[in-house]
């Protein structure tokens, strides 16, 4: 059995259905590419937790992740860590502080937090920022501190929602490099929704393309070809 089983995973909207099945195995990163509209972020949401799935009352669904059973437990309590498009970093909170800010919520001491975080800001290269406002940064270094803060906690299953879509392409390039270089040296385990299917080819173990919420293609990353 792989460490995520994903199966018939189903959500109706008005114009398709999206209707799926797929695996990732431990310490790999898949990807998930198709155009924009095309269910990409809803199936990352229904892993999550985020969007309830709905029932399809013709096939059984379920959700594996490290051989538990989780179609039924909260959001809160599935141990899966998301990165989004948008940072999302607390303003009110220096740089240093938004990293330890899981590890407080889990009953670390402000302390010791805060030196865990410092050795993560140094995984994301931004060791010198720690004493930095949210605001004083740039959009790649704000997306460093956002993956910092979600890995710190050591999630099984962290979801990448086209965190580097807003970037410009030669920062894209670079902070996908980064984030395989991470992937691989923690290591963990991840699932990643892209438009871009260069970046998905440079990034990920495993390709799973996607056309209005159908698989039309899944495979290792290397022998891509649609």
């Amino acid at each position: 059995m792989s460490f995520l089983e994903c199966k018939n995973l189903f959500y109706k909207f008005d114009e398709f259905s999206i209707n799926i099945s797929f695996s990732a195995e431990e310490n790999t990163l898949t990807s998930i590419v198709g155009p924009s509209g095309s269910g990409k972020s809803t199936i990352l949401k229904i892993i999550s937790g985020l969007l309830p799935l709905q029932k399809n009352t013709a096939v059984k669904t379920d959700i594996r992740l490290a051989d538990s059973i989780i179609l039924s437990t909260p959001p809160g309590k599935r141990n899966i860590g998301m990165v989004f498009q948008s940072p999302s970093l607390f303003l009110n909170m220096s740089v240093e502080d938004n990293v330890a800010y899981g590890l407080r919520c889990r009953g670390i001491r402000k302390k010791e937090s805060r030196l865990m975080a410092q050795e993560f800001l140094k995984k994301v290269q931004l060791e010198n920022f720690s004493k930095r406002s949210p605001e004083t940064l740039s959009g790649g270094e704000a997306q460093r501190v956002a993956l910092a803060r979600t890995l710190i906690v050591q999630p099984k299953l962290v979801l990448l929602d086209e965190p580097l879509s807003a970037l410009d392409a030669p920062l894209r390039k670079k902070m996908a490099a980064e984030i395989r270089s991470l992937q691989q040296s923690i290591p963990f385990t991840a699932i990643m929704v892209t438009h871009d299917i260069d970046e998905a080819k440079s990034i990920s173990d495993r390709i799973i393309a996607i056309e209005k919420g159908e698989k039309k293609w899944e495979g290792p990353a290397k022998d891509y070809k649609l």
